[in-house]
Order: structure tokens, then C-alpha cells, then sequence
């Protein structure tokens, strides 16, 4: 391959197709694919490559404390959860309709896996996410109090379709975090 066409592909930002198109040549020519499947081959990489940027991107703004998946959450561990119901809302339907989720359960039960899994599916399916432990909410709603800047905070946790506030009744929270939390939900 012409170290120019690299060059070139570079140049536009196109590094999916940089990085197979070598590969796509050779496939085009020993399966004899015309110039629109190689085409359309070289396009589906680039494609490819790009949502596995926005969906990384999106996973680090989330800021969940580990990547959690349905698929690694151990089912068995907890026989009251109801998997089908989990399944159903890795849809991402809920976010769509713009209904709210409250899972509720004691220390221990899996909440926070689940609740990380179903942010990680809803960035999938192309939603934004912001995962935060109500005591980071908190901190950061009263932080911004004191620097009179409330409405930056405050955006950051409006902006997103999904947002995530974990460790809900965990320990008592300070008196005037109730109104702040009452703003956001």
C-alpha cells in the first residue's frame, strides 16, 4: 500500500480505515469485491472505530466508580432480583420515556453493580450518563453554594439522560442537601 494513501487517511482523521484498510485491500482483492463492497467495508471499520471512541469517551464522563456489565453481575448471588425485569431495562426504555428508576434494597445486594451496568448499557444505546454517590452530589452542591457558581453544578448534573446517584440512605446528610436534591430529581 502507497505510504501516501496512509498519509492521506491520517490526514483526514480517518485512523479506522488507516488501520484496515492494508487488510481490506487484500480481502477486496482475493474475494474479487467490487469497489462499492470494498467501499462499504473500509466505511463500517471507520464507523466502527468512532463509536468505540464516543462510547469510551462517554464511559470516563460517567465517572462510574468501576465498569460494571449485566454480564459479569453474578446472578446467583442474589436470588430476589428479578433478572428478566433487569434485562428489560438495559433497554434504555425508561431513559427514552424520561421516567425515573429508584432501586432500593440493604447494603450488600448488588445495587450499585446493577445500577453501573444499566448507565454502561444506556451509553451504549447512545444515552449520557453521569454516575455519582449522593455523598459526591452532595459535597459538590454545597461546594458550589459557598462559591456562589450554582448553576454550574448544577448543570452538570441536569445535562446528562441518565443520571445515577448511588448510596441513597446510606448515612444522614447534611440539612440544606435535601433542597438541592429535590432541584436535581
Amino acid at each position: 500500500m502507497k505510504d501516501s494513501l496512509q498519509k492521506a487517511l491520517k490526514k483526514l482523521r480517518l485512523s479506522g480505515m488507516a488501520q484496515s484498510v492494508e487488510v481490506r485491500l487484500q480481502e477486496a482483492s482475493g474475494n474479487h469485491l467490487s469497489h462499492e463492497e470494498f467501499l462499504e467495508l473500509i466505511l463500517r471499520d471507520e464507523l466502527e472505530v468512532r463509536n468505540d471512541r464516543v462510547i469510551d469517551r462517554r464511559v470516563k464522563t460517567a465517572s462510574f466508580r468501576e465498569l460494571k456489565t449485566l454480564e459479569n453481575f453474578d446472578w446467583q448471588f442474589n436470588g430476589t432480583i428479578n433478572r428478566k425485569q433487569f434485562h428489560d431495562l438495559a433497554t434504555g426504555k425508561f431513559i427514552g420515556q424520561a421516567r425515573d428508576l429508584l432501586i432500593l434494597g440493604p447494603p450488600g445486594t448488588g445495587k450499585s453493580h446493577l445500577v453501573q451496568a444499566l448507565g454502561y448499557q444506556a451509553i451504549k444505546a447512545g444515552y449520557t450518563v453521569f454516575y455519582r454517590s449522593i455523598f459526591d452530589v452532595v459535597r459538590d452542591l454545597l461546594r458550589d453554594e459557598s462559591m456562589e457558581s450554582e448553576d454550574r453544578i448544577m448543570s452538570k448534573y441536569l445535562k446528562p439522560d441518565l443520571l445515577i446517584i448511588d448510596d441513597m440512605g446510606m448515612k444522614q446528610l447534611p440539612k440544606r442537601s435535601g433542597e438541592y436534591l429535590f432541584e436535581i430529581i
